[in-house]
């Protein structure tokens, strides 16, 4: 089936240009200029002048529509996490569990694998975020349910995947051999909940660390004698940084101090969502722990925090007002640099022929939003 999205302004490749693109089999086939409306037999869809964005790729999701993935690692809760996001611009996304057992784990990227042979709408891969984690960093993962590498846990993060699998690791607790071994089998590395030092983070770059997940939160920070984590996040050109941009997780101020440090386009943003996003709960369950919405995001019992109730959308509009980003960069941040960093670029996260037809058509307010995923509207 063919659909011209026509009269709106598009953000391609090169930036901003009026007119629209067309759409075949679920991938773009042509970028359409002003005043042209398809093909003969093309069904046309008039978006009004509104904006016609890459899909947002959102590469920590925890949960939503009322679902934590490590309550429900199975095809309806991706399907129901999925549901939630897309319906705030999120086209592609990777559930994302946290530190749990080797079983929870395997039972976690079989689902995975069995919804995208399914064809469940968005989901591209998994977030193994832990279990090898530094205790002193755990933030809200539960303690016990920390561990180190044996083989058993090696061997099923190192299985063929259908989709991305993406590792958050604290690198003092692993051998570089088992960053080689992991990066040799596909596995997307990235550094997080880890207090490690400066040089061991330089050395788990060089064995094939790629990431920093939520950089600033549940890292070594960085000192007068010390760079830490956050240091060696930021004087690294190649790796990527997730960003929560909630106005909690780190203060506007030192984000944009950090988007200063290296190039823009390694930044990215993500949600750390959790069962509460998309919904209108106010607390939810998490590993026994009961956990509080505080407007963008959640607190256990403590006080500490436990992730957001965040939409890609509403990131977005945060980054373009709490860090003074305009509209293009913000959006590329949801979309095109995750994809990039998940290695799905052209795929993901941009608009060109040959790329999928997963998009948003939205405001400039991001108050009203369509999704569409492999050309078909979904939200």
């Amino acid at each position: 089936m063919s659909v011209a999205l026509v009269n709106g302004r598009v953000l391609g490749p090169k930036g901003w240009r009026e007119g629209g693109v067309a759409i075949t089999d679920g991938y773009i086939t042509a970028m359409l200029p002003a005043g042209d409306g398809g093909s003969r037999g093309t069904r046309r869809v008039d978006v009004g002048g509104r904006l016609i964005l890459p899909g947002f790729v959102d590469a920590q999701v925890n949960g939503g529509g009322g679902i934590l993935f490590n309550d429900e690692p199975n095809r309806a809760g991706i399907e129901a996490i999925g549901r939630a996001h897309a319906a705030f611009g999120t086209t592609a996304f990777l559930p994302t569990l946290i530190s749990d057992s080797p079983e929870v784990i395997e039972r976690a990227c079989r689902a995975v694998d069995a919804a995208i042979a399914e064809g469940v709408p968005g989901v591209i891969g998994i977030h193994v975020e832990g279990p090898v984690l530094a205790e002193s960093r755990a933030g809200i993962h539960d303690p016990s349910r920390l561990r180190g590498f044996d083989p058993r846990l090696l061997e099923i993060l190192c299985r063929p995947r259908l989709g991305v699998t993406l590792l958050t690791v604290a690198p003092e607790r692993v051998l570089p051999a088992d960053l080689d071994r992991l990066r040799a089998a596909g596995v997307v590395l990235s550094a997080g909940h880890s207090a490690a030092s400066a040089s061991e983070v330089e050395t788990a770059l060089r064995h094939g660390l790629s990431g920093f997940t939520h950089l600033y939160n549940a890292m070594t920070p960085t000192t007068a004698r010390e760079p830490g984590v956050v240091g060696a996040a930021l004087a690294d050109e190649r790796s990527y940084c997730g960003l929560i941009v909630d106005g909690k997780h780190v203060d506007p101020r030192v984000l944009r101090l950090a988007l200063r440090t290296k190039r823009s386009d390694r930044f990215m943003l993500v949600t750390d969502a959790m069962p509460a996003a998309g919904t209108t709960l106010r607390q939810f369950a998490l590993q026994g722990r009961t956990i509080t919405v505080e407007e963008d995001w959640c607190v256990d019992a403590g006080g500490r925090l436990a992730g957001t109730v965040l939409t890609m959308a509403r990131a977005v509009r945060n980054a373009m007002r709490l860090l003074d980003l305009p509209l293009e960069q913000a959006v590329r941040m949801a979309s095109e640099y995750p994809a990039r960093f998940l290695g799905l670029a052209p795929a993901h996260g941009v608009l060109l022929p040959g790329s999928r037809a997963d998009l948003v058509i939205a405001d400039t307010a991001f108050e009203s939003i369509e999704t569409w995923i492999g050309g078909q509207r979904v939200a």
